[in-house]
């Protein structure tokens, strides 16, 4: 009687990580498809690239004048060291 104790607790613990292991599976393999689904474009097509979704690189944001905080602030920052340099 004791080893049948055993034993279904040894089952329990081991069907407990089963379905762990099962899951990590699934969620790997899930992981991976949507990764490879995202990047269809750029491992599938020859010199495919991910898009450029910076601000600097929207043309309709350049001919609006609008570029990112990071560039403006870059610009101001150089102007106001060639400011200085010049008094």
């Amino acid at each position: 009687m004791h080893l049948t104790l055993v034993n279904r607790i040894l089952f329990i613990i081991f069907a407990k990580k089963l379905k762990n292991v099962e899951l990590l599976v699934c969620t790997l393999l899930l992981v991976g498809v949507a990764v490879l689904l995202l990047g269809v474009k750029v491992f599938f097509v020859k010199g495919g690239r991910f898009p450029n979704i910076h601000i600097g690189g929207n043309k309709a944001m350049r001919r609006r004048g609008i570029s990112c905080a990071t560039s403006q602030d870059r610009e101001a920052q150089q102007q106001a060291a060639k400011s200085s340099s010049e008094a």
